[in-house]
């Protein structure tokens, strides 16, 4: 006897033709991982095709959809909504009627109750599978309680088999509509709506990047979270040992939860400002999800988009659904495109940038999906949210633009789906753009910006397996952390100049010691060991040399309440700055919160691949303190790499008895060469004379290697030099250089560089 319905127990990832992708793919959870899911059913695919069969339906569809042109997006509208209706008008037959009501009270037996509260969900026999993202294209009804209304809403997911997106996907895509079936899932509803849901992506969904979990969290039922109607939190975990690289706090204005008084099933609620200014769930809740996202991965050995909640009743975390990555996973990860935009204008408003490229077009502000019919190829949508109905002309908009949304978000999905650049969470676009002006939507940067006119851009194509290895190492130089996960996928060997300075300007903005006076070291740690630790965990286990912080003290002053600790200096670049603050009676106290940072990214990210720089030791001497307060404050514990930056005469000069105190050298140019030939870098009188090319100074790098290769020690260089001047790079091949370190725009050029001249010089 064929059944049409399965429990969870009797499912498995083998069984997606006999009831979809989601529910195989929950019965795989719920039997053979070790992680936590809510009881519940499938209707099986055969009861589907009893349904189409018995009531006529088959057939009335297929003379519904005859002829059907889906870039006739109002034809469409109208089709898909008749096959929609049709369906749901229909009386299921009464044998159907009867298993699945039998199934729903076993559930509710199981449960311990009467009515189980369930969600009821769809699930295509084509869905979830590598090559098709059927993702968001059926429907979920959520708080659903009730044998008459578990009826109404399986035959509902049945008709959003048949959503204007589905029809337009399937058509795209060459799918026979009957070739695809449906399931409904009927499981046991988490109590999310007095706790939190999101969705976790177990790969980074903009870069790629494999070594990260990201998860988006926010209050309330998923669905807001899934639609982008909120700006959700997120978190992204380490894979490594599950440690938090970062988090940010979303706004989380409004939350879905079930209305248990105004007769519909579910309702939005405003979240108060407390709540909002709180994160959705803790740190330990999002490493014990990462843990379950990377037993899934494990098990399917793809990169996993998974659904979750946590149940405000019991406090408990609960997979609710997982489904193969689509986009990054299948890219091809040989080939990287660079966006490079040109020229700049005013900035008309920022988002979070959803992958990496750059489009431009005239903005076409739309209130409803049902407007889309006005839309033009090439257009800039500008919208509040997207849904599956605005799908047909998310593929020929030349980008997207929205009010709402976070990285999981419809909008941010399709779009990468789909290619487009897209910017979500921006609040305000529906306002600030106006409809029918030209606009660049460029997320070639950690923020998103949509910049006022079409910019100019360019996209340079390389491809990784054209690129040579060689036996100098190349590096980057890095100073924002928002972009590392997209760096680090280039072919170099780590970091050999990680800023700490950016971080501190635009993420705690604030001079250190005003923080400590008023008690906000926390703030001033944290924002250095996640921007570190991001950094870090991007380039694991490759090299990232970190330079210790090298404010000068105009630079500091100009940090809020930097005016009250700094002095007034004549000349700033030669004054109190890099080593020297360290061991300063009343800096070393900011000191040593700098320490704790670095010694956290070490403990709690496991990241054994920093090593320390310090930055303008003028003598031997000065350079032992430095280390002896590295050693007081807890950093320099012998786990951790210390090297000197070259950047003064006397570190050439007395290079031998700085390899005593340290574990290698960084060249720095810029500075070594404004201090060997006594030029003021940022004297435009005297741009002529500043030249890194000139023989004292290239003298000096090739004594610093000599001596330091004497010493066994490692010597790198991380100044301009390298990418701005022709030759550079040949010149320091010849000397034997360790490392070379360039900024990320000339990475691959210097490779290239690089490999050319260890042919002519180390055969």
């Amino acid at each position: 006897m064929v059944k049409h319905t399965l429990f969870f127990e009797h499912i498995d990832a083998n069984d997606t033709a006999k009831v979809g992708g989601k529910s195989a793919n929950l019965g795989e959870l719920a039997n053979n991982i070790d992680v936590p899911v809510l009881p519940g059913f499938a209707t099986t695919s055969h009861a589907y095709d009893k349904f189409l069969d018995e009531t006529g339906l088959r057939e009335e569809i297929k003379h519904i959809l005859e002829d059907l042109d889906i870039d006739d997006v109002k034809d469409l509208q109208k089709r898909g909504k008749k096959v929609r209706e049709t369906i749901r008008e229909a009386e299921l037959p009464q044998d159907l009627k009867n298993s699945f009501l039998e199934s729903y009270r076993e559930l509710s037996d199981k449960l311990g109750v009467e009515e189980a509260n369930v969600a009821v969900r769809s699930s295509a026999t084509a869905e979830d599978l590598p090559g098709a993202s059927f993702a968001g294209q059926q429907d979920t009804y959520l708080n659903v309680q009730g044998e008459q209304a578990v009826l109404k809403r399986i035959k509902d997911c049945y008709a959003s088999l048949f959503t204007n997106r589905a029809i337009s996907y399937r058509e795209d895509k060459g799918f026979n509509h009957f070739d695809i079936k449906l399931s409904a899932v009927v499981q046991k509803m988490g109590k999310s709506d007095t706790g939190s849901a999101g969705v976790m992506f177990t790969i980074d969904p903009d870069s790629g990047f494999e070594n990260a979990i990201v998860i988006n969290s926010s209050y309330g039922l998923g669905e807001y979270v899934v639609g982008g109607t909120v700006n959700p939190d997120k978190f992204t975990v380490f894979k490594k040992n599950f440690g938090l690289i970062e988090k940010e706090l979303g706004e989380k204005k409004v939350k879905l939860v079930r209305d248990t008084e105004g007769g519909k099933e579910n309702k939005q609620v405003t979240v108060p400002r407390r709540e909002r200014e709180k994160f959705s769930i803790t740190t330990e809740d999002a490493k014990e999800l990462a843990k379950y996202g990377k037993e899934i991965e494990d098990h399917y050995e793809v990169p996993m988009d998974i659904e979750w909640l946590k149940d405000g009743d019991n406090g408990n975390l609960y997979i609710v659904q997982a489904r193969p990555e689509t986009v990054q996973s299948e890219r091809d990860h040989n080939i990287i495109r660079d966006y490079i935009l040109e020229e700049e204008s005013e900035v008309v408003l920022e988002g979070q940038a959803i992958g990496s490229k750059i489009g431009s077009g005239k903005a076409h502000v739309l209130e409803s999906a049902k407007e889309i019919d006005r839309f033009e190829e090439g257009e800039i949508l500008v919208t509040d949210m997207t849904d599956p109905d605005w799908e047909p002309i998310m593929k020929i908009a030349g980008g997207i633009i929205t009010n709402k949304g976070g990285a999981t978000s419809h909008a941010a999905i399709v779009s990468r789906e789909l290619g487009v650049p897209a910017i979500v969470g921006t609040e305000n676009a529906t306002t600030k753009i106006k409809d029918g002006e030209p606009v660049t939507v460029d997320c070639s940067q950690s923020t998103g910006r949509v910049w006022e006119g079409e910019m100019e851009y360019e996209v340079e194509e390389h491809r990784i397996d054209d690129i040579p290895e060689t036996e100098t190492e190349i590096q980057m130089n890095i100073g924002e952390p928002g972009k590392v996960f997209h760096l680090a996928q280039l072919p170099v060997d780590g970091v050999g100049l990680a800023r700490e300075e950016f971080m501190v300007a635009s993420h705690v903005g604030e001079h250190p010691m005003k923080l400590i006076e008023k008690g906000e070291e926390e703030k001033f740690v944290e924002t250095l060991r996640s921007g570190i630790g991001k950094i870090g965990a991007a380039f694991y286990p490759r090299q990232v040399v970190v330079r210790l912080s090298d404010f000068k003290s105009d630079e500091y002053a100009d940090l809020e309440g930097g005016e009250n600790y700094e002095p007034d200096e004549a000349n700033p670049m030669l004054g109190f700055r890099g080593a020297s603050r360290y061991y300063d009676e009343e800096f070393s106290e900011a000191f040593k919160y700098e320490c704790k940072a670095l010694r956290r990214c070490v403990d709690e990210l496991g990241l054994d691949n920093l090593t320390i720089m310090v930055p303008f030791v003028r003598t031997v001497e000065e350079g032992k303190k430095v280390r002896e307060k590295m050693r007081q404050y807890g950093l320099d514990q012998g786990d951790i790499e210390v090297y000197v930056m070259a950047e003064i005469p006397s570190n050439i000069i007395r290079a031998e008895e700085y390899a005593e105190v340290f574990d290698g050298f960084s060249v720095g140019t810029n500075d070594l060469t404004q201090m060997t030939l006594g030029v003021d870098r940022n004297s435009e009188k005297l741009s002529d004379l500043f030249d890194e090319r000139d023989p004292a100074v290239k003298e000096s790098v090739q004594q610093l290697i000599w001596k330091a290769h004497k010493h066994n020690k490692h010597v790198g260089i991380c100044g301009d030099a390298p990418s701005t001047h022709e030759g550079y790079a040949d010149f320091l091949v010849k000397s034997n250089i360790d490392a070379i370190s360039v900024s990320p725009d000339v990475a691959l050029e210097t490779i290239l560089k690089v490999a050319e001249a260890e042919e002519k010089y180390r055969d």
